[in-house]
């Protein structure tokens, strides 16, 4: 029992650095225990699934972020680039 016991507690501990690196999964796991707790004693699948959709939607809003900072590029950025007049 003791050694259960300890395997449980050692293996979410062994495993924070992986957990850490993907963005909204704890989040996500935690709002997906709790509806899969109240869904019918289903957290751990719950959090399973939360951790997957929390970490996709991070990614989501990391990529919106990233298109919204890079400015956006005009299709004639230097006119004197290709031997043409300047109009004004």
């Amino acid at each position: 029992m003791r050694k259960l016991l300890l395997l449980a507690i050692l293996i979410p501990v062994l495993s924070l650095p992986a957990i850490s690196s993907a963005h909204g999964c704890i989040k996500g796991a935690a709002v997906g225990g709790v509806v899969g707790h109240v869904a019918g004693h289903h957290a751990v699948a719950g959090a399973a699934v939360g951790c997957l959709i929390g970490h996709h939607q991070a990614k989501v809003k990391e990529r919106e972020r990233e298109a919204a900072q890079t400015p956006a590029q005009s299709q004639n950025s230097d006119p004197g680039a290709a031997g043409g007049t300047q109009v004004h």
